[in-house]
């Protein structure tokens, strides 16, 4: 609108000033070469007008005439660069959807037309990435080190490939050279950190973890905990061999993460080696009022070493009252009670968790206390296969990886700070399962086995089609112990077995009465196979050992 505007006004006055000149005509005289020229003012500014005109035709023609062939050049170049970039389009779509065909033929569209543009190269790296061809794409980000504006996607590139092919040392070296070349650049730092920690370099990990933080790569909060994990690494290293150096990193790293309960436990166990046992306790103490551990009771326990198993037991219940009612509280009170023999009270720390689907750990430490109190080897096995359909208790966990202790790094991906107290991503659902014991005794008494007798004749008639010379075996399986062999009146002797299951086999001619067993006046039938039967394994299970029980996932 505005411009209408203006060009109205401007026709407006064009009109004016020709009418004025009309109505106040003048003369103008020329003498150019000899000649005078006579005019009116009117004709002489028309004059110059169209000469003006003319001169500025002329020159524009003969611009035109001196650039067209830099305009032609210009022309099919600005196409070229069209259709460059058109392929280079299409092959980052390609890359994306995973074509490959589609994807190689844009790279090299790509780079034939564009050459060494960074998008072409990136472009042709990818492509090199979908195929495979570790070369070809190696070439591509080496290219890219060559210019500066291209350096930093050069080494992220390379950085990537070693990782990917399982090259830590040029993983590591492209990674410090992108630190060194932007300190602020974010996946250089982290990844220079995950490599130190991964190669024991603990001072050299601190070093870049507050260079992150100057940096503002990671908060305040992030650097404190990564400071901590890896001085409890260091500490955890030299634990036995420099007590008395990493005691005041270990003092550190606990109070920079008071709930790192490695860190706690380190902290402790190095304080109490220098003699300062109510500070370590102190110290054990404010970790469990965090979150309660098992690693943390256990520390307690033999933090002086020599306690005898009572005294063990008052540190132990001392530290629980600290979070009453924590299930941890009545696990570590039941271990600390089987230790010192109280097996009663120990059977009453597990009570609830019994009505509640015991765990495998509360199946073992059940175990346990029945090995101790005088149970039968049939009890100890019963909550030992109960342990095994259990539901798994919470570990140290990592990537999928679960781990009896725990450790600075992941062995799955290096990740540092990986590993986490939790239930471990398996299903674990519990599989309920009868006693096999009391299930053996119901079945045996539902059939009316179970009766006072002393002997058990069993008479095996042949059958018809089978000859005489043929012999059949027949098996004896007992439940209870222990098992006595009655005589039998054929010429083949049993010999006497004691165990809780064992088998008798022995191989008869058709016809003759059978032997059975005895045990504690309760006979078993005796059931016949034939030869070509295995028959039972006649290995007698050994009774467990006498000591805590472990299961490792």
């Amino acid at each position: 609108m505005i411009r209408l505007l203006v060009f109205l006004v401007a026709l407006v006055a064009l009109a004016v000033g020709f009418s004025w000149l009309a109505d106040h005509p003048g003369e103008a005289s020329v003498v150019w070469l000899g000649q005078r020229v006579e005019t009116d003012t009117t004709t002489l500014i028309l004059a110059l007008g169209g000469l003006m005109v003319a001169s500025v035709l002329i020159v524009a023609l003969a611009r035109a005439i001196w650039t067209a062939p830099g305009s032609i050049g210009s022309f099919f170049g600005r196409r070229r660069r069209e259709k460059g970039w058109a392929a280079l389009s299409r092959g980052m779509i390609a890359v994306g959807a995973g074509d490959l065909s589609t994807a190689t033929k844009a790279a090299g569209d790509a780079r034939h037309i564009l050459g060494d543009e960074p998008l072409a190269l990136l472009l042709e790296a990818q492509q090199a990435q979908l195929l495979g061809d570790r070369g070809s794409a190696r070439r591509a980000f080496e290219t890219m080190l060559e210019m500066p504006a291209t350096r930093l996607l050069g080494l992220r590139g390379l950085y990537v490939e070693a990782v990917r092919w399982g090259d830590g040392t040029a993983a590591a070296h492209y990674a410090e050279a992108a630190h060194r070349s932007a300190p602020r650049l974010a996946w250089a730092g982290q990844a220079l950190v995950e490599h130190r920690t991964r190669g024991r370099d603990w001072q050299g990990a601190l070093e870049v973890v507050d260079q992150n933080r100057r940096n503002h790569i990671i908060d305040k909060a992030t650097a404190r905990r990564l400071r901590a994990v890896i001085l409890t690494a260091d500490g955890l290293e030299r634990e036995q061999t420099h007590p008395d150096v990493v005691r005041g990193t270990a003092l550190e790293a606990n109070g920079l993460a008071p709930d790192l309960v490695p860190a706690a436990c380190l902290a402790a166990r190095l304080t109490a080696r220098a003699g300062d046992l109510r500070k370590a306790s102190k110290i054990l103490e404010a970790a469990w009022k965090l979150e309660p551990h098992p690693d943390l009771a256990a520390t307690l326990a033999r933090l002086r070493p020599g306690d005898s198993a009572r005294d063990r037991l008052a540190r132990i219940e001392e530290l629980v009252k600290a979070r009453a009612n924590h299930p941890e509280g009545a696990l570590a009170l039941a271990q600390a009670r089987i230790d010192a023999r109280d097996f009663a009270a120990a059977r009453a720390s597990l009570a609830p968790f019994l009505a509640s689907g015991p765990t495998r750990r509360v199946c073992l430490l059940m175990a346990e206390i029945e090995e101790g109190d005088g149970g039968t080897p049939g009890a100890v096995r019963t909550w030992l296969t109960r342990a095994v359909h259990a539901p798994r208790d919470r570990a140290w966990v990592a990537d999928g990886f679960v781990a009896e202790h725990w450790a600075a790094i992941s062995p799955v991906s290096g990740r540092l700070d990986a590993f986490e107290w939790k239930l471990p991503p398996e299903d674990t659902t519990a599989i309920p399962i009868a006693d096999p014991i009391d299930e053996a005794d119901e079945v045996l008494a539902s059939s009316g086995a179970l009766v006072p007798v002393e002997t058990v004749r069993v008479e095996m008639p042949a059958p018809e089609p089978m000859p005489a010379a043929e012999t059949i075996e027949a098996t004896a399986t007992v439940v209870t112990t222990p098992i006595e062999v009655a005589p039998s009146p054929s010429p083949i002797e049993a010999p006497a077995v004691t165990a809780s299951t064992a088998s008798v086999e022995a191989v008869v001619e058709p016809g003759i009465t059978v032997p059975t067993a005895k045990a504690n006046g309760v006979t078993a039938e005796i059931r016949p196979r034939l030869p070509d039967d295995p028959g039972l394994d006649e290995t007698v299970e050994p009774a467990p050992e006498k000591k805590r029980f472990r299961l490792f996932s």
